[in-house]
């Protein structure tokens, strides 16, 4: 492969944002590259992209579809690159061409928080609305970081230049959420000196604003916290010492081990619920950038849909030929002649890559909403079993192609906003023959069946296999188990648990 190839390929898999950067650091450096002015000439040719809405129209009714207009010609994509025609500015696709080691991507899933700090925080990651997924924020942390916070602290609390060295490094320990990540032994031996030293020094440190930070665990982080509001009484950390028992939602068992009542224990749930597991979090100063369409799906007035491209997110970038025009009627060196020739085949190849890498996208958005046409009419529980080698064959593209195109973008319908890749599915027998079922409409189902359930109705995963089944879900009882721990759902031991202390606090 060429690097321009190779580059044609990375360009296929960036996000819009990704992009961005990219084209800006390309204009930055190429004097033949500039932004084309919309202002200019509303009446000028478009980007791609900016008429894609016509030959992506089709009727809602899947029998028409066979004679729905072609989305713009890609044709371009499929041909392959002639080894003495290395230089040329891009005449070859992505086709045919991908890492020997390719992998469709899998589905993410969020992280599962620890069971024992999500019981208090409010906050554990809790399965995503199916019907409408969350379009990322952008938030700015504070000012000051954690670290600097603590800084602060340390030079008004310590002189001794010693303690403040052992401080120092007590406080680089630290991660985001406030714990100490470093064990105290770790920390002595890498400043050579005595353990007791280094836990001496983190007493101290235990003082500091916000309170809990330089905890070692979550039983610690609570404690600080209680011993600062002088709560830490021997009951508490006798609780504290079984938090996970409390994770397990077993309130007669921490009733037996802190000897108390089942107001206390009540009391007591409700004191740590007023605690911050995570002290450090208001520092941190991440960014969590928009999510950008990269396509737009939305209903025509009489029927059917309309796809497009989101002209927004688009680069558009022009070759300056007039300037190329000017400085070539001068007498320039060899080198300076090689320098603009290379500058324009790089600008002539970038406008025409980023036009076939905006044609592929919305080629693979219209057949996947043509495949999964049912799920925008009806909603999640009608989503078909779909993988990647069904659009590759439907637009004839290497799956591989489809894999990139699909990675990374978005597409906005009047379902809410998804990533391409969620409509990627595998298939669910059914009861039936000849029928089949997507595995995220089945994951649908379970978590609306377990929605449902009540403090006397907790449904056993042999339960909702026997109620799939009489829907028409072929469904074994260990993949229903596994579809739950990916939602996040506990077992219906612990849930029954949990329905049953929610019941009593």
């Amino acid at each position: 492969m060429t690097p321009q190839l190779q580059q044609a390929i990375k360009l296929l898999q960036l996000s819009n944002l990704e992009l961005a950067d990219f084209v800006e650091s390309e204009l930055e450096q190429n004097p033949l590259l500039e932004r084309e002015d919309p202002s200019a000439d509303n009446d000028a040719p478009a980007d791609a992209g900016d008429d894609a809405a016509d030959p992506s129209d089709f009727d809602q009714d899947n029998s028409d579809f066979a004679d729905a207009p072609e989305p713009p010609d890609v044709s371009e994509l499929t041909q392959r690159e002639s080894a003495s025609d290395s230089d040329a500015p891009l005449d070859t696709d992505y086709e045919n061409v991908w890492a020997d080691d390719y992998q469709p991507a899998p589905a993410g899933a969020d992280a599962l928080s620890p069971a024992s700090e999500s019981a208090f925080s409010g906050t554990g990651s809790g399965a995503q609305s199916f019907e409408n997924p969350d379009i990322g924020e952008l938030a700015v942390g504070q000012a000051e970081s954690l670290r600097e916070h603590l800084i602060a602290q340390l030079n008004v609390d310590m002189s001794d230049q010693r303690e403040r060295m052992i401080g120092q490094a007590l406080i680089e320990s630290v991660n985001d959420d406030g714990y100490l990540a470093t064990s105290a032994q770790a920390i002595a031996e890498q400043l050579g000196c005595e353990p007791d030293e280094v836990e001496t020094i983190l007493a101290r440190l235990q003082r500091f604003d916000p309170i809990g930070v330089f905890a070692r665990d979550l039983a610690e982080c609570f404690a600080l916290q209680l011993a600062e509001r002088d709560r830490l009484d021997p009951a508490m950390q006798t609780f504290l010492d079984n938090l996970d028992l409390m994770a397990k939602h077993d309130i007669g068992a921490l009733q037996s081990v802190c000897g108390v009542d089942r107001e206390d224990i009540t009391d007591m749930i409700g004191e740590l619920k007023a605690l911050n597991p995570k002290p450090g979090a208001a520092f941190q100063q991440e960014l969590t950038q928009w999510v950008s369409p990269d396509v737009f799906l939305r209903a025509k007035p009489k029927g059917g849909w309309i796809i497009e491209l989101n002209s927004d997110t688009l680069p558009k970038v022009l070759v300056n030929r007039h300037y190329y025009a000017e400085i070539s009627a001068l007498k320039l060196s060899s080198d300076d002649k090689r320098y603009m020739q290379d500058n324009l085949q790089t600008a002539q190849w970038l406008v025409k890559a980023l036009d076939q890498r905006a044609n592929t996208i919305l080629k693979v958005a219209t057949e996947i909403v043509r495949q999964q046409d049912a799920f925008f009419h009806k909603g999640v529980a009608h989503l078909k079993p779909l993988v990647l080698n069904d659009v590759a064959q439907a637009v004839e593209m290497h799956e591989s192609t489809v894999s990139r195109v699909t990675a990374n973008k978005y597409i906005m319908t009047p379902r809410g906003l998804f990533e391409l890749k969620y409509f990627f599915t595998t298939a669910i027998g059914a009861t039936e023959a000849g029928q089949t079922h997507s595995s995220e409409s089945v994951r649908h189902q379970i978590k609306e069946l377990i929605d449902a359930e009540t403090a006397k109705n907790v449904l056993s995963d042999d339960k909702i296999v026997e109620i799939l089944r009489s829907d028409g879900v072929e469904i074994a009882r260990r993949t229903v188990a596994k579809y739950r721990d990916a939602l996040h759902i506990p077992s219906s031991v612990q849930r029954r648990r949990i329905k049953r202390s929610h019941a009593s606090i």
